[in-house]
């Protein structure tokens, strides 16, 4: 139920992001700006709780951004990057010691976005030649990797291949700065809560992997004597990941000076 509400929010968000567009659409089309962005990637959920800078990838966007005036703009676009995590390189606890999970992959994302700039930077006037943003939008996601759940899920010979698609809720902060006079240079950082808890490719559905397996031939009288017999997922949230990257665009548009 909260999966379909959630869409339905998309959908409607979406919707009301087009109305805008039609709306300023005499003027948008003189307020083309387009750019690409560099940075890093790292993720949140079974294998890593915080943020870790030794386990981190490359990301990289291209994006096109139509402002409605200086301070609200529409951006969208596309951002590739790599994600990676392993219990061998700072494990939780012991038991994701023994669990011994691991994942890498590529992550493919397409986004919409509001951004709102908190100073009117680009009035001809105006003192400064920066301004501190923020960001909020929808957006879709496709995840292509590798690895596993456990220790012994894969034969000598597997690897494990795995993929999925999920929603995702783009939102942050950044500071934009007026390099030229259609020139800009950005810092962000932006959160991506997704509605799946399988990118890690660790779930908690004990069914997986049932908390206390018994081998009937194994001679222990019907104790388990697995030691990877454990409920290795946290059903209570889902996963997350991030990009911090750099942005260099340039506008298309006429310079002009908007009345409040």
């Amino acid at each position: 139920m909260k999966k379909v509400n959630f869409q339905l929010l998309c959908f409607s968000f979406l919707i009301l992001v087009l109305m805008s567009m039609s709306v300023q659409n005499g003027y948008a089309q003189k307020t083309k700006e387009y750019g690409f962005g560099l940075g890093v990637a790292t993720y949140s959920g079974d294998i890593i709780r915080k943020l870790d800078p030794s386990q981190i990838g490359l990301q990289g966007t291209l994006f096109g951004r139509r402002k409605f005036d200086n301070v609200w703009s529409l951006r969208y676009g596309i951002a590739l990057a790599g994600l990676n995590a392993a219990d061998s390189v700072r494990p939780l606890d012991a038991v994701a010691q023994a669990r011994n999970a691991y994942f890498k992959g590529l992550l493919v994302e397409g986004h919409v976005m509001m951004e709102y700039h908190f100073l009117d930077y680009l009035a001809p006037h105006s003192p400064v030649r920066y301004s501190p943003y923020g960001f909020f939008g929808i957006g879709y996601t496709m995840f292509f990797g590798e690895g596993q759940a456990y220790q012994g899920e894969l034969a000598p010979d597997e690897d494990g291949d795995y993929s999925l698609s999920t929603p995702v809720i783009p939102f942050g902060l950044g500071v934009k700065y007026q390099l030229q006079e259609r020139l800009f240079l950005s810092l962000e950082f932006g959160f991506r809560p997704t509605l799946s808890d399988f990118l890690d490719k660790i779930e908690s559905d004990e069914t997986h992997l049932p908390r206390f397996p018994v081998d009937p031939d194994d001679g222990s009288g019907g104790a388990s004597t697995v030691p990877y017999g454990i409920n290795y997922g946290n059903k209570a949230d889902k996963d997350w990941y991030y990009f911090l990257g750099v942005t260099l665009s340039y506008s298309f548009h006429k310079i002009e000076c908007f009345n409040y």
